[in-house]
């Protein structure tokens, strides 16, 4: 295990990974409480005008991006998974997938995929039965099928096998592709992955309750937010704007995700890089990185000690050379 000591980031950018994760993980609890609600058996926008808000927040969200080269819609017996392609200029030889965390829309990746793009060509979806780009249009009830929907999309894609990096809850969607269906997976990626190698503290739990309600004031979501941030202000940037009416106007409508049992994981062929921030307030951090250490049959496990839940955009450049030094290492195999 390799600890990282932090960089010195300019005031810009400080502020602006505050709200990357910060705000995400504020709606992260919050989000599967409104979809255990009985309303309806697909996720679904709350009114029209909600969803043209959402879109007009992810539009401005999604200028800060690089121009994409591709983007699909790609039929799964689930709904319509959006999916970016960005042209990259490294070496990697196959694609990075990213997944974004929940109640968010691929564009909370911004500040990643300058420095990704090094590494190789870069994939992005907006997850299915989430606020995004994405339709869903038939129930999901069960893990099984929140892997199924996720296979079909990459099976849609040209190439065969991927590099798939998962944020926060997508590392546990990755995690969970990988048990059930694993054929085009050449290794995994996880972010502070919440559910996989540690449970959501009680605590945590307790203080995301005023995250579950979008009628209550969003003060309340933003103290919150801000707690999984290490303390930091939660700031109005585009990101965090396209989050906020994501968790007011969107209604997700399936299971919360299991935890993944050390059993399970031990079960994982694939080479793993586990990275994981070190002030999270969303596992237990050295739990977490004993479990990932003492489970997986063949990974590396990285901890940044001073990094919040936020840490994907408090670290955007050093968790791309991690990358790029792991993809390198897995292919050359």
């Amino acid at each position: 295990m390799t600890e990282h000591a932090p960089p010195r980031r300019p005031r810009r950018a400080r502020r602006r990974r505050i709200v990357l994760v910060a705000a995400l993980a504020g709606a992260l609890l919050g989000g599967y409480a409104l979809g255990s609600a009985k309303a309806a058996p697909i996720g679904h926008w709350r009114s029209t005008e909600g969803r043209a808000a959402y879109l007009e927040a992810y539009d401005t969200a999604f200028a800060d991006l690089p121009e994409p080269a591709d983007t699909h819609d790609v039929r799964t017996d689930y709904g319509v998974v959006r999916v970016y392609r960005f042209a990259g200029d490294g070496d990697a030889e196959l694609p990075l997938v990213l997944l974004p965390g929940t109640a968010s829309g691929m564009p909370v990746l911004a500040d990643n995929l300058p420095s990704l793009l090094e590494v190789g060509d870069v994939y992005a979806m907006d997850l299915l039965g989430e606020p995004g780009r994405s339709i869903q249009d038939r129930p999901i009830t069960s893990d099984a099928d929140k892997a199924a929907w996720l296979h079909q999309a990459l099976e849609a894609l040209p190439e065969d096998r991927f590099h798939l990096l998962g944020l926060s809850i997508g590392g546990w969607t990755a995690t969970n592709l990988a048990l059930h269906h694993d054929e085009h997976l050449a290794s995994l990626i996880t972010l502070d992955a919440i559910q996989t190698y540690d449970d959501i503290p009680l605590g945590t739990v307790a203080r995301s309750i005023p995250a579950a309600f979008p009628w209550m004031p969003k003060a309340w979501r933003d103290s919150f937010s801000s707690y999984t941030a290490g303390g930091a202000s939660v700031e109005d940037v585009p990101v965090a704007t396209m989050i906020e009416s994501g968790m007011q106007n969107y209604r997700m409508a399936q299971p919360q995700p299991t935890r993944i049992t050390p059993e399970q994981l031990a079960t994982l062929e694939q080479p793993v890089l586990a990275i994981l921030a070190g002030r999270s307030v969303m596992h237990d951090p050295e739990e977490a990185a004993a479990t990932a250490r003492s489970t997986l049959s063949d990974a590396r496990v990285e901890v940044f000690p001073d990094a919040s839940h936020a840490i994907n955009g408090e670290y955007p450049e050093e968790i791309a050379a991690l990358v790029d030094d792991f993809t390198t290492e897995v292919e050359a195999r």
